[in-house]
């Protein structure tokens, strides 16, 4: 049979929930969790204090918070009617409420409420709702700390302090009679600011001027400053009451009279309906698959180009950590971009794993191991890898260039970009696209409207979120410039193709990476095993080309433009970077003979054959360094060009010059010279030089920084339900006290303690009549928990039972039980 006793606090009223229920109010706030409450009592404790309130409040959707800040300026406890007129008006409305707009709060209100109830923000039945103490503490109106709502104090909290003698002046300047006592005189101007008729009437015989001085207070702040010789309108209001002293120059509006003018409503503008998101532009599907396919492609050319830049080594690590504003320079300049825009390729390939801080004593970062497997994917498989690592990225590269709290320069790669609101935002976003029809592209300004909308305390401030002020302009909050930055690196990435949603990123949020690739695949150029040389020294690669073919023409020749198809030059400098790699001329003939769809052109087989014939003639080692070549002219040569003198050679032997400059930059400055030498080792032999030969250890990708605790999966809900049940269980047990025992002044859930003769006597009775008991258990770690039990053995030091707290069978060590007690015959209380 169930009770119809309401409850009486935030315990009695979790406590009388179901299962489900209880695993929704941990789902919604899973900071709860963190460790599991031992019963229903802690998880309500734990459900009001100041941390996890705020982080409630901070996950509600606008017209859910104004439905607390309407509460938390109720009555307490305020019947559900009290409540929608404060939303709704009590109908007589000053003109600027529409009337569609209370049938909108009517409808939206239950809902309102249930996701209150839901997060323990609101308990009590209809006609006895309460907000948690701590919710109305944040929400109510405070001199220190202005409600949202714009209402002030009310006459009661206004009036405290004030001395008999000034409550009976304003009594009698509105026309009440006299009381008593305080209590009755503050009562008497509350009930007058509350009746319509009586106030209206009151307000009849104000100046205009006074009216004015209410209409500048009514919507908030209700406070303002006053002085000593208040003008006439300003003092006609404070003999009434209608302005009350909050110090000798501060004057408040009282929060009836308040209601009172804004025709009993808490808020300006109530917004029960989310915002919708317009279209900005209706486009062809199809097209924005391919844009997004063709964007798609090119940003896997850019990360690909980035690991190529830093392949041998990239740039040293700041101090601090992070990357120099020179390197971030430089590297825009290699990839064609502007800086912004690098750092966000930059910090999409660090956060997919694919660059890493290598980890020697000069720190500098490279490419990790697993970049070379995901060179190897095909495409579609390698787009989804970045786009699945930036939806779950918390590193934010719109902050690279910006500045910290304490005015230091944010840099790319620093530890201080993480902000773990960005994957909720991006997804967030995406979302909202999605929900639009196919080719629609979303005005960024609704988008923004409605996402201010469903976080309004993580949108701007208070004041603005709930109506009480200009909303959020563009960029000034943290979560939109997320969501504006999500939709340009969106666009960067191929998420979106014409400012719309693709095809393949909707299949990414909904199906998952395989059938993202599916869609993406058939979008996709097929790479081309071949170019088209001309006789200006170029080659033409009308499309993408297959990785070796592309791996040896990116040594063999530099690239000179991108576009639609991509120009390749050759010089002296890169056909000798050909050879250093260990090429010979005739491997590197053979090589354009057969990638070639044109004749390879004669003057590139002469540059070939020209540098291959000078290459290694000169041989550079270490002595500090020296040079020897078999033909001394060269070297005389050398001698004499003033541009050597830097170097400080001298002859050694008539083949031999020595430098005091170490080897590699000798080798870099006879190749300015226009020769082109050779390293070689101790032995003699030409020093190959391979590219892309540095790789740090193997890395993990960057973890996001989480959004507080994690979301808990059912099985752990599940868990967590059946603990906390058991755990009320056995807090709430009634214990039978023993006929000969003296009257107990231990606190209610104490451990009970027995002696050990007294605890072996009593589980083994209770094993044998099949009975529950209570006990005290400490367990390996010291953590002191009490338990229902109903043993079953008792035998060599342990009890074997059924736990009720844990729900299965258990076996417990006799010597780390504290103490033993039986139910009541109605054990379950």
């Amino acid at each position: 049979m169930g009770t119809t006793t309401p409850p009486r606090t935030l315990a009695e009223a979790l406590r009388a929930r179901g299962d489900e229920s209880l695993a929704g109010l941990l789902r919604a706030r899973p900071d709860l969790l963190n460790p599991v409450p031992n019963d229903i009592t802690q998880l309500a404790t734990r459900a009001g204090t100041r941390a996890s309130v705020v982080r409630a409040l901070e996950h509600l959707d606008r017209f859910a918070l104004q439905t607390a800040e309407a509460l938390a300026v109720a009555p307490d406890p305020a019947p559900y009617g009290t409540l929608l007129s404060l939303l709704t008006g009590d109908g007589l409305d000053d003109g600027e409420q529409r009337d569609d707009a209370g049938a909108a709060i009517t409808t939206a209100l239950p809902g309102a409420l249930a996701t209150l109830r839901e997060q323990a923000l609101v308990w009590g039945e209809d006609d006895r709702l309460r907000l948690v103490r701590t919710a109305r503490e944040l929400l109510a109106p405070s001199p220190q700390h202005p409600s949202p709502t714009g209402l002030g104090p009310t006459v009661a909290e206004a009036t405290a302090g004030m001395s008999p003698g000034r409550l009976q002046e304003i009594l009698a300047a509105t026309g009440l009679s006299a009381t008593h006592d305080p209590v009755s005189a503050v009562a008497a101007l509350s009930s007058l600011f509350t009746d319509r008729t009586r106030m209206a009437e009151l307000l009849d015989t104000a100046p205009v001027e006074a009216l004015s001085v209410l209409d500048r207070l009514v919507w908030g702040p209700p406070y303002g400053e006053v002085t000593p010789n208040p003008t006439p309108p300003v003092k006609w209001l404070r003999d009434r009451g209608l302005l009350l002293p909050v110090s000798t120059r501060t004057v408040v509006l009282p929060r009836e009279a308040a209601l009172h003018l804004r025709a009993g409503r808490a808020h300006r503008v109530p917004e029960p309906v989310p915002p919708a998101v317009a279209a900005a532009a209706e486009r062809d599907p199809q097209a924005v698959d391919r844009a997004a396919a063709g964007q798609a492609f090119t940003a896997l050319a850019t990360v690909e180009e980035l690991l190529k830049l830093w392949n041998g080594g990239g740039p040293a690590i700041l101090r601090a950590g992070g990357l120099s504003v020179r390197e971030l320079k430089r590297t825009a300049n290699a990839l064609d971009v502007t800086e912004p825009i690098a750092a966000f390729w930059i910090e999409l390939a660090y956060g997919a794993g694919l660059l890493a801080s290598d980890g020697e004593t000069d720190e500098r970062y490279a490419p990790t191991p697993a970049s070379d497997e995901w060179l190897d994917l095909p495409a579609e498989d390698r787009w989804t890898h970045l786009a699945t690592a930036w939806l779950a990225a918390t590193r934010t590269p719109g902050l690279v260039g910006g500045q910290d709290a304490k005015g230091r320069a944010l840099s790319a790669l620093g530890p201080e970009l993480d902000r773990s609101a960005a994957p909720d935002v991006r997804r967030r976003v995406l979302a909202l696209f999605a929900e639009l029809p196919p080719g629609t592209a979303p005005d960024a300004e609704t988008l923004l409207r409605r996402l201010r909308w469903e976080r309004p305390l993580r949108g701007g401030p208070a004041a603005s979120a709930t109506g009480q002020g200009p909303a959020p302009t563009e960029g000034t909050d943290l979560r939109s410039r997320l969501a504006l930055w999500t939709l340009n690196e969106a666009e960067l990435l191929g998420i979106t193709g014409r400012g719309a949603l693709s095809a393949q990123a909707r299949a990414l949020l909904a199906e998952g990476e395989k059938a993202a690739a599916a869609r993406l695949a058939p979008l996709l150029p097929e790479p081309l095993d071949h170019v088209l040389l001309q006789a200006d020294l170029t080659a033409v690669a009308p499309g993408p080309l297959e990785r070796p073919l592309a791996d040896m023409l990116s040594v063999l020749a530099d690239v000179e433009s991108k576009g639609g198809a991509t120009v390749y030059r050759f010089t002296p400098g890169s056909v000798r970077r050909a050879l250093d790699a260990g090429q010979a001329a005739t491997d590197l003939h053979a090589f354009l003979a057969a990638h070639s769809r044109t004749p390879v052109p004669q003057p590139l087989s002469y540059l070939i054959d020209d540098v291959a014939r000078r290459h290694g003639h000169l041989r550079i080692g270490a002595a500090a360094a020296y040079v020897r070549c078999d033909d001394e002219a060269v070297l005389n040569e050398i001698l004499a060009d003033r541009r050597s003198t830097g170097l400080r050679l001298r002859r050694l032997a008539p083949t031999v010059l020595a430098s005091q400059a170490d080897p590699g930059s000798l080798l870099e400055a006879l190749r300015d010279m226009g020769y082109a030498p050779a390293a070689e080792s101790a032995d003699g032999d030409v020093l190959i030089t391979r590219a892309g030969a540095r790789r740090t250890p193997p890395r993990t990708p960057p973890v996001p920084v989480p959004e507080g605790p994690p979301v808990p999966d059912d099985t752990l809900l599940g868990a967590a339900v059946r603990a906390i049940r058991a755990g009320d269980t056995a807090a709430t047990a009634v214990r039978k006290e023993p006929a000969d025992a003296p009257s107990s002044n231990a606190p209610s859930g104490a451990l009970p303690r027995t002696t050990p003769a007294e605890t072996l006597a009593t589980v083994q009775a209770a094993a044998m009549t099949g009975s529950t008991v209570w006990i005290g258990y400490v367990n390996a770690d010291g953590a002191a928990s009490q338990r229902v039990i109903a043993p079953v053995r008792v035998e060599g030091g342990f009890v074997t039972a059924y736990d009720h707290t844990a729900d299965e069978v258990r076996t417990y060590p006799l010597h780390r039980i504290t103490g033993v007690a039986e139910l009541a015959e109605d054990g379950k209380g």
